[in-house]
């Protein structure tokens, strides 16, 4: 989630080095992948960085400030690639991006990754880590280091199998949610109308999140909420807007402005949450030991009791994890039910699919998902619509890295649009109209696959999609089949914002009607 603040005005990158005036391919390298098939020459020359097209710092400023696209730089993407070509350079504030928006290359660049890809720089994050002398995690940790890492995170949570065993919790989350929804909806002057659903999903997918990694339920759901818990939302809120200031603002300038002794607080907040709720599952555990119980649970128990990871280790991960699986469902669903309110005809289509594999008062399960196609392609097309991080990137770590006719030495920063590669014609027609069909297997178009990867690629994917997918497929099939969805008769059309992640640009307001 948080990479998306680093990269989040598609500018962010590495200081541009000297090796990018100048790069010159062996033959060795150059027929690794095919890419670099037609270089045969030795020291044959290629283009590097200053070849390439790209906006001017000014030209970024205009763009940006003068036209209003600071807060809708994913729309950027579309503007620049069709003024600039497939691949652009971009350079703000000293620092020095290539930008890819073409699903051919996007997939070059992918293919090309070594053993321990890098995302992006997450200093911000590490500098936190070692003022607190804290363990790195998932997202702030590289190299074999990450790999031993995210290797033991991906058990009891990578594969569909390991997802299913977390069904029973998310459809107790999904209930609790439904009867605030419910409560909500009671409340406003129509008896129907639900402000905000970003918010409500937003408190859901804590609560969601928090049970399958800390095995407890935090009280996102109570009509009160506990005040450590509210203190934790609030933290995570905070830290990614004072991060951005953070990121922009000149290092001297920490001790004249408050925003970087607020980053560091929020951040010690969200671990102080994480911390406490681990230390209360590590006493539990020791109690069971010292009764002679087998030690059993899920996600927690399996990491504090594998001996794998220290308790320092698994206090990092968890808090980084939190922070990731909360935007992908939240904002997803929001969307959903946005665009089902304004499609009667593709609403109705889901709410009998969804009633003839779990009738009357019947819970889906993962297995009933399995039966419902048009609830995952409804999914997918949000995904593709509204991918969570519309920006990603790949640094080269290895080597030299060849794209196209192009060269790029090691360290170079590649940003990924997938906002623009999703939204192409040439990859999806009619790629600004919402049409969840095109997934079916009947009606499914022959597409490269790497046009619409929301969750990633390869072995730095997201560690929690299974999960998130699971979880947004049972609220999704259960909203549906409880209620009939409208838009608000005040509302309009909503537009995506770039605030980090991409969320709704103002509140999305809906009808819920009881069937």
């Amino acid at each position: 989630m948080i990479r998306a603040a680093v990269q989040s005005c598609n500018y962010l990158g590495i200081r541009i080095s000297p090796a990018l005036r100048t790069c010159r391919v062996s033959p060795a390298r150059a027929l690794h992948g095919a890419a670099a098939a037609g270089v045969a020459e030795e020291n044959k020359k290629m283009k590097t960085f200053d070849d390439l097209p790209g906006p001017s710092f000014f030209t970024n400023v205009y763009w940006f400030f003068l036209r209003g696209y600071l807060l809708y730089g994913q729309e950027l993407q579309s503007v620049f690639k069709k003024k600039y070509g497939p691949m652009w350079r971009s350079s703000f504030a000293g620092y020095t991006t290539v930008n890819i928006a073409d699903v051919e290359l996007l997939e070059t660049v992918l293919r090309q990754e070594g053993k321990y890809p890098m995302r992006s720089d997450m200093r911000l994050w590490i500098l936190h880590r070692q003022l607190r002398d804290l363990a790195l995690g998932p997202f702030t940790e590289e190299g074999h280091r990450w790999h031993t890492l995210r290797s033991t995170l991906n058990k009891r949570m990578l594969k569909p199998a390991e997802a299913v065993l977390y069904t029973g919790a998310l459809n107790e989350v999904v209930t609790d949610f439904l009867h605030t929804l419910d409560d909500v909806r009671k409340e406003s002057p129509s008896g129907v109308m639900v402000n905000d659903i970003a918010n409500l999903f937003y408190r859901f997918a804590f609560e969601g999140i928090s049970y399958i990694l800390f095995e407890t339920r935090v009280g996102c759901l109570e009509k009160s909420i506990p005040p450590e818990t509210s203190k934790f939302i609030a933290s995570i809120g905070a830290m990614l807007k004072y991060s951005l200031f953070v990121t922009f603002l000149p290092e001297w300038s920490r001790n004249i402005f408050p925003y970087y002794k607020l980053y560091i607080e929020n951040w010690d907040n969200i671990f102080e949450f994480g911390n406490k709720l681990i230390v209360q599952k590590m006493e539990k555990i020791q109690e069971r030991l010292d009764c002679g119980e087998e030690v059993q649970g899920e996600y927690l128990t399996y990491l504090l009791s594998s001996g794998k990871l220290s308790i320092k280790e698994v206090n990092g991960s968890v808090a980084e994890l939190l922070l990731a699986g909360v935007d992908t469902t939240s904002n997803t669903l929001s969307w959903a039910l946005y665009h089902l309110a304004r499609d009667p005809e593709t609403q109705q289509s889901l709410y009998q699919e969804v009633i003839s594999v779990v009738p009357g008062e019947g819970i889906p399960t993962a297995e009933d998902i399995s039966k419902m196609p048009l609830l995952k392609a409804i999914i997918k097309e949000i995904l593709r619509l509204y991918p969570v991080v519309p920006t990603n990137s790949r640094i080269a770590t290895e080597k030299e890295i060849i794209i196209g006719e192009y060269c790029f030495p090691k360290d170079t920063l590649i940003a990924l649009q997938h906002y623009a590669i999703s939204r192409d014609e040439n990859n999806f027609p009619q790629p600004n109209k919402f049409l969840p069909q095109r997934w079916l297997r009947e009606q499914k178009i022959k597409n490269n696959p790497f046009s619409s990867i929301p969750f990633g690629y390869g072995i730095r994917a997201c560690v929690g999609r299974r999960i998130a997918e699971l979880e947004m497929h049972l609220a999704l099939s259960r909203i549906i089949k409880k209620y009939e969805l409208r838009p608000d008769p005040q509302g309009g059309d909503i537009k995506a914002m770039a605030r980090i992640v991409l969320t709704p640009s103002k509140p999305i307001n809906l009808q819920f009607l009881e069937r």
